[in-house]
């Protein structure tokens, strides 16, 4: 399985990239999205990529983070969404589009997207809204930039493994509802509104991780939702 390439961009296309690796040329299929965050040709690149395997074709797909990916990964697991399909949809909203518009069941917003129709959004929201929290909590835990850049390329100085202590079970509350807030803010909700609806969740569910804050949030908070 193909999961990054990381090399020289050689060539664009309307919606798919040439990336050299070491003097092996890679097509690699992108969004418009994407497209418009890589570099010039003759520039480092690197994308996150998905391999589809059929009988008589092979074909990758990239995205400029792992988060990207994940949320393309979600999308094609609805009947009738194929690669191509979840490529127009990441292209038209992103990542945080995608997520609001599940959260706030914005048919139209999914159905903006290049080849959706009505029903096809329809089940897209039906089927996904409740997956939906588990990426966002994904999202909020990745260190990985949100930006179509060479950071990915960086390299990493090894470092000799170092003992720590295990978190403590206040200090793990204090991650989940750190990073549930930032996953709520991130669709647009007030930092006010956010902060106390996980305040109000966190002392009815002490044992709530991210994903259950922001799942229990996105509920209260839906009568706010615009």
């Amino acid at each position: 399985m193909i999961g990054k390439l990381s090399g020289r961009l050689d060539w664009r296309g309307q919606d798919q990239v040439l990336i050299d690796v070491r003097g092996v040329g890679y097509i690699v299929h992108v969004n418009e999205r994407t497209l418009a965050g890589l570099p010039s040709v003759g520039e480092a690149v690197s994308l996150y990529t998905e391999l589809l395997v059929r009988e008589d074709l092979l074909q990758l797909f990239g995205f400029p983070t792992m988060l990207d990916k994940e949320w393309h990964k979600l999308l094609t697991t609805v009947q009738g969404v194929g690669a191509k399909a979840a490529m127009a949809i990441m292209g038209t909203l992103g990542a945080d589009g995608v997520a609001r518009a599940l959260t706030l069941g914005d048919q139209r917003a999914i159905q903006a997207a290049p080849g959706v129709g009505p029903k096809l959004a329809q089940r897209v929201i039906l089927e996904l809204k409740s997956k939906a929290p588990s990426i966002m909590a994904m999202g909020a835990n990745m260190a990985v930039a949100a930006e179509a850049d060479d950071s990915v390329l960086e390299p990493v100085t090894p470092m000799a493994p170092r003992k720590q202590a295990a978190p403590t079970a206040a200090q793990n509350r204090a991650g989940f509802t750190a990073d549930a807030l930032s996953a709520l803010v991130n669709l647009g909700y007030g930092h006010g509104e956010a902060a106390q609806a996980i305040s109000t969740i966190a002392v009815d569910q002490p044992e709530a991780d991210t994903a259950a804050l922001i799942r229990a949030a996105l509920k209260l908070l839906a009568p706010k939702a615009r």
